[in-house]
């Protein structure tokens, strides 16, 4: 079995992919860049997490078009990543103007030429409510998309068994399975030290507190 993996550097994509390797699939890691702060460092723990997962293949794909579309935090340098200040209702500044439809779009094109039966993606809605792009309804939605719209034999299965866990519960599924997560990057503003600050910083921390383990990465904060 194959399966395209988006492995963006981050912890649920990492804990995901050696999911998707303890179901016996071999992984085609999938990697975008797009102008994002920390892309450097992005880079950097894909290709070590594809390399440590011994993934058949490592496909970077670069989405320079974010960066001109802008909007985000992430990709637009005149907006300031904010600090995390407990839940809000509104649509985060970090967020990526249908992002994740890009991504699943080329992951598809990309499962259908290589004849993989799955396409995992971290989505995950309990620490990101704002995105809407990460909603279970958004996924499938996008699956009845890939059913339409491709050719592919076998079927590609969009899988995203993280949508409605919180981080900590896929830390612990990383945990069992030895997930290296020194090896992760979660922040969103700094590519050496991470902020400590920012929500992906605060989720991230608080996952490894709440399951009482060290975070093996080092903050500023």
């Amino acid at each position: 079995m194959k399966a395209v993996c988006l492995l963006s550097g981050g912890m649920d994509s990492t804990t995901l992919a050696y999911v998707a390797k303890d179901m016996g699939y071999d992984i085609i890691a999938l990697h975008f860049t797009y102008g994002q702060r920390t892309e450097k460092k992005e880079r950097a723990c894909a290709r070590t997490i594809a390399r440590m997962l011994d993934a058949r293949e490592f496909v970077e794909i670069s989405l320079e078009h974010f960066r001109k579309i802008g909007a985000s935090s992430l990709t637009d340098p005149g907006i300031a990543v904010e600090a995390y200040a407990g839940e809000q209702e509104e649509v985060p500044a970090t967020y990526v103007p249908f992002r994740n439809a890009n991504l699943l779009a080329i992951a598809t094109s990309l499962a259908e030429a290589r004849r993989a039966e799955a396409i995992f993606i971290g989505v995950q809605t309990g620490d990101y409510p704002g995105y809407p792009d990460c909603r279970p309804e958004f996924i499938e939605a996008f699956q009845r998309v890939v059913d339409l719209g491709t050719a592919a034999e076998p079927r590609i299965t969009l899988m995203t068994p993280f949508v409605r866990m919180t981080k900590a519960e896929i830390l612990r599924v990383g945990l069992r399975l030895g997930v290296p997560y020194e090896h992760t990057w979660s922040c969103y503003q700094n590519n050496e030290r991470a902020c400590g600050v920012c929500s992906s910083c605060h989720y991230r921390r608080e996952a490894f507190a709440a399951i009482g383990s060290p975070d093996p990465i080092d903050y500023e904060e």
